[in-house]
Order: C-alpha cells, then structure tokens, then sequence
C-alpha cells in the first residue's frame, strides 16, 4: 500500500479527493492536515510515502510545509496541488525538489498515476512550460558551478527532451523503442556532463547552457 497524507484548508476539497483516493486499491490515507503547520506534523507523525499539499494553506504554504518536513529530518515525496497554473510556485518547487505540481482539476487517474509514480521515485506532473523557460535564466536557481567541456549527445537531448516532459524512463523507453536500462544509462551521462545530481536539475540547467 502507498501511504498519503493529504493537507489542503478547504474541507470540501479535501474529503473529496481523500473519497477518490480511497477507490484506488493500493492507495491508504493515513492522515489528513486543514493548513501548512499541521501537515507538517502529520507526516511528522505518520510518515507517509506520498504528501498531497495544497500550494495556498495557513500558516505554511505546500512547498514551505515540504521544505520544514524535510529539515526536521523527515520529507515523503511529496506533490503540491493547485487551483491555478502559477510559474513563480513552479520554479520553486522544481528548485526545492518537490515531486510534482499538478492543478487541482486533473482527473482521478492521472492524480492515482502520479502518486503511484511519486512513490517509486520518479517525478510527475509539468517539469518546464514555455514560461518558466523564459525565466530560468534570471530565476537564481542554483546548479552544480561544474561545466564538462563533453557536448550532449543528439540521442542525450531526445532523452532530455522527454524528461522535461515529465516522462518516467519506462515511458522514454516506449518512446524511444529501447531498454528501460538504456534510458537509465542515457539519463547518468547527462546528469554526469552536466554536473548535476538529479533530472530536474539537469532539465533546468540544460536549458540554462541553451541544449534545449
């Protein structure tokens, strides 16, 4: 079973995801949170594979509620909910490691989709829209500072390509018609020649070195 903390201030909204949730089989709401500081409690507590966090709540906002999970040494990955489509609350979570921003209107199979996802490691949702490209530049992220003179290979920026789409290595795999084994390998170059620890940070600093 995926154990789910869900945090959002309206309760409406809440119970009825958490009533949705509860149709998907290997999915458990093991604790619910009206605002940020409660939330982190909750995971504090239950210590969940999965956090659902509405971006706008009292007290802490979702990604403010991750980033106190994470330093009292504790953080589930994590997805944060909206009502809108807000680039500034992208960029940050992209920066602060968040597993996925997904508006609130998506429907049930794509929220069941993503949260089975989250768990296995993979991130979800939109990664880069054509907004936040126009932004990385002067959004002080900040990357590895080591440059690798070594260029992306043509067959490296395809895959990249579909990373910043918010596809799993299983699904670059089915795209690509290739090993889910050579995606993982294709995936460890480009971290390495960036000089990167993880997918979203080569997307952003990819596109930052204009690969993409």
């Amino acid at each position: 079973m995926i154990r789910v903390v869900l945090a959002d201030d309206h309760r409406l909204v809440r119970e009825g995801i958490a009533g949705l949730l509860r149709l998907a089989k290997d999915i458990a709401i093991v604790g619910q949170a009206s605002d940020g500081a409660e939330a982190v409690e909750v995971v504090r507590r239950e210590k969940p594979d999965v956090a659902l966090f509405d971006v706008r709540m009292p007290k802490l906002t979702g990604l403010e509620a991750f980033e106190r999970a994470r330093a009292g040494g504790f953080a589930p990955k994590t997805i944060l909910l909206t009502t809108f489509d807000d680039d500034a609350v992208l960029e940050a979570a992209i920066a602060a490691g968040v597993s996925g921003f997904l508006l609130k209107d998506v429907s049930f199979d794509a929220l069941v989709d993503a949260i089975r996802k989250a768990a296995a490691g993979e991130r979800v949702g939109a990664i880069v829209t054509s907004t936040v490209r126009d932004k990385v530049a002067r959004a002080g992220l900040e990357f590895d500072a080591s440059e690798s003179p070594e260029p992306l290979t043509a067959r490296e920026i395809e895959v990249l390509r579909l990373i910043a789409a918010g596809m799993s290595n299983r699904e670059i795999a089915d795209v690509l018609h290739v090993a889910e084994g050579t995606v993982k390998n294709h995936t460890s170059a480009i971290l390495a020649k960036l000089g990167v620890r993880d997918r979203t940070r080569a997307v952003l600093k990819a596109i930052q070195r204009g690969d993409l």
